[in-house]
């Protein structure tokens, strides 16, 4: 098993120019944003001198050029900057707020996969039916809804309406994590979930003609234990490669339902930031989001690679 892994340490490699071609791309666009971040500190109050003093205090002043060279060895030393708004080191804020937002993406995948697996199952059982019907129908239901507007209306009926859930928060104890962050990850599974169903439902009935299930058939498998036992394990392979590639997805969307929900995460800190011009905080998230979403993609190849013997990423034609 281990030689079939023997691709990950190219893969590592790999994802270093990845890591500084986002940091090249998005140094220079967070640049680009409007305002200036020393006014934006100080306020509309503060006078030009004022301003003028905080932006060479802040190497506001040098060439971009040279701004990117200083972040570079910085990163270099394991030091993102110093927050503008915060006024402490960006690495410190990330690692605090990185495990909401860890904690909401994997909460996202659960659910999705306990969504998506019996719904997929209960329309490839009966393809062409009614079931199956109900099923291809709704999802196309929830992927035409926008992320924001799912958590507002789940919001409004099991928070406010119902109480059964808190409106906002993350909760202090791992139980209340679960329970603050249920209706956020619902949100972002519920998004997800329509992909995941389709891929599925395709995957078990192309499966489900195979000649190993007939000979599981004949010996007597049938219901669930003919779909648990037998056509899930090959039928899911495809949807690993979904999954993993939607994960990343599921951060970028995690941005956005963390300011609907008021989930002190990533997500959250990143608008505060961009709001602040706070480029250091802006940089710092994206650059631990590109990492991220690459280290996703790295085990989501060594997921495949263990389920389908098959495949073997060792080999260049199989990259």
């Amino acid at each position: 098993m281990l030689t079939r892994l023997k691709f990950v340490p190219m893969r590592l490699l790999q994802a270093v120019p990845v890591a500084f071609g986002v940091t090249l791309v998005v140094f220079f666009l967070v640049h680009l944003i409007p305002g200036d971040p020393a006014e934006a500190l100080l306020g509309a109050q503060a006078t030009p001198e004022r301003v003028a003093a905080l932006r060479q205090q802040m190497g506001l002043n040098d060439p971009l050029v040279q701004q990117y060279w200083h972040f570079l060895v910085r990163l270099l030393h394991g030091d993102l900057g110093q927050s503008y708004i915060y006024q402490t080191p960006v690495l410190g804020l990330v690692l605090e707020r990185v495990p909401a937002t860890l904690m909401l993406v994997l909460y996202s995948v659960v659910l999705m996969l306990v969504i998506s697996i019996p719904l997929a199952i209960a329309a490839a059982s009966r393809p062409g039916g009614v079931r199956d019907h109900v099923v291809r129908v709704i999802p196309l239901v929830g992927l035409g809804m926008p992320q924001f507007w799912v958590g507002i209306m789940l919001l409004l009926i099991f928070a406010v309406t119902f109480g059964w859930f808190p409106v906002g928060g993350y909760g202090e104890t791992f139980g209340e994590h679960l329970w603050y962050l249920f209706l956020p990850a619902l949100t972002m599974a519920i998004s997800l979930s329509p992909i995941i169903i389709r891929s599925l439902r395709a995957s078990m009935l192309t499966v489900l003609e195979s000649d190993y299930v007939a000979t599981a058939k004949s010996k007597g498998a049938a219901g669930r234990g003919l779909y648990i036992g037998h056509v899930l394990r090959n039928a899911v392979i495809p949807a690993v490669s979904i999954v993993g590639v939607n994960v990343g997805y599921l951060v970028g969307g995690s941005l956005v339902i963390e300011q609907v929900f008021a989930i002190p995460g990533l997500g959250s800190m990143m608008i505060e930031s961009i709001f602040a011009r706070d480029f250091p905080s802006v940089q710092a998230v994206t650059l631990f989001v590109a990492v991220f979403v690459v280290a996703v993609g790295i085990l989501t190849d060594v997921v495949y690679t263990m389920l389908d013997p098959r495949v073997d990423l060792t080999h260049r034609s199989d990259v």
